[in-house]
């Protein structure tokens, strides 16, 4: 009988090794990379911007069609509780990258020496522009001497603002500018201000449309500042040297995102659609379309592929940043941007 019993739980014993097994297995496959390969998937964490818009297709694009997987790692998009903690906490390692705008890069870098640094340029050229009603009587930029210009109460957009009055020959100090947060469309559309400045072409603008209002702007660099790039991909310098193969996997798998949502628009804002923050930043299809469309051409250039980086663009755009009074120090380019295989 004891005889009986001892091979009893033998046998029981090796079926739980194998279960555990099988149930290690099946674990195991959703944390390894497609091909059959058998390789565990790198985790990576990125935080977008903003809640999830059109700028961010291509990265739920490559979730949803397997190309992160492909390039051997597991990505976790995050939405920010608070507009500085894609710059914040990828700086403090607590996320892998953040997407976030090239200007607030090089003042963090200039003015508190965070270590932090951009990989890839996403938008390569300003999307915040000085909007206006198109019945406004303003023709150019030296026309809003005299009227109200609200703005979100950020320092970067009187900066911008003066440099295109100034180069239009027109007198900054005459300009009234008005705190509105971030209310812009309403600001202007209830005629509480004339114009507002830090509105985005890809977002206030197809939103006011959407909403029967046509709209006017006015382009910073065709008024006297350098082609920033309005959003690039940052991780920080520790990060960068203890992962940058895991990022450069990463940023395969999101350059073929991109190029399957150049060639699939539609399909691309559906994914985008289904990926959205509905009980905080529900989406309208109409507008993410109009914003798509106006991104596009802005997320590659004459000669630039998507997520290059231009040195001496850097170079211009800290320059006038110094000039601006926005940056008292200059940091050398090199700390502040790293070159991917593009």
């Amino acid at each position: 009988m004891k005889k009986f019993l001892g091979i009893l739980l033998s046998i029981c014993l090796v079926l739980v090794i194998a279960a555990c097994g099988g149930n290690t297995s099946k674990e195991n496959d959703s944390n390894t990379a497609a091909g059959g390969e058998g390789k565990e998937l790198q985790e990576v964490s990125i935080m977008l911007d903003w809640y999830p818009n059109a700028v961010h297709s291509y990265l739920y694009v490559a979730q949803e069609k397997g190309f992160f997987e492909e390039e051997g790692v597991k990505v976790d998009i995050q939405f920010p509780a608070n507009p500085t903690d894609p710059l914040n906490l990828t700086a403090a390692g607590k996320v892998t990258l953040g997407l976030y705008y090239q200007p607030d890069v090089i003042m963090a870098r200039a003015n508190e020496n965070i270590p932090i640094k951009s990989v890839a340029s996403i938008v390569r050229s300003p999307l915040n522009h000085a909007v206006f009603l198109e019945d406004s009587p303003i023709q150019t930029p030296k026309d809003l001497e005299g009227k109200k210009v609200g703005y979100p109460g950020i320092p970067l957009n009187e900066a911008l603002l003066k440099t295109m009055v100034e180069h239009d020959g027109g007198d900054f100090s005459k300009v009234e500018m008005i705190d509105v947060g971030f209310e812009l469309g309403t600001s202007v559309v209830s005629e509480k201000t004339d114009a507002v400045i830090g509105a985005y072409i890809n977002h206030e603008v197809p939103v006011l449309k959407h909403k029967g209002y046509e709209t006017r702007y006015f382009n910073p660099v065709d008024h006297g500042v350098p082609a920033y790039n309005e959003i690039v991909l940052v991780t920080s310098d520790e990060t960068w040297e203890r992962d940058k193969e895991t990022i450069q996997a990463f940023w395969q798998g999101a350059k073929k995102g991109y190029e399957y949502m150049k060639e699939n628009p539609e399909e691309a804002l559906a994914i985008l659609i289904s990926n959205q923050d509905e009980a905080n930043f529900p989406l309208v299809e109409e507008v993410e379309k109009q914003s798509l469309e106006i991104l596009l051409p802005k997320m590659e250039g004459e000669g630039a592929v998507f997520g290059s980086q231009d040195k001496e663009s850097w170079k211009e755009v800290r320059d006038w940043m110094h000039d601006a009074g926005l940056i008292e120090s200059s940091p050398e380019v090199d700390d502040m941007i790293v070159e991917m295989d593009h």
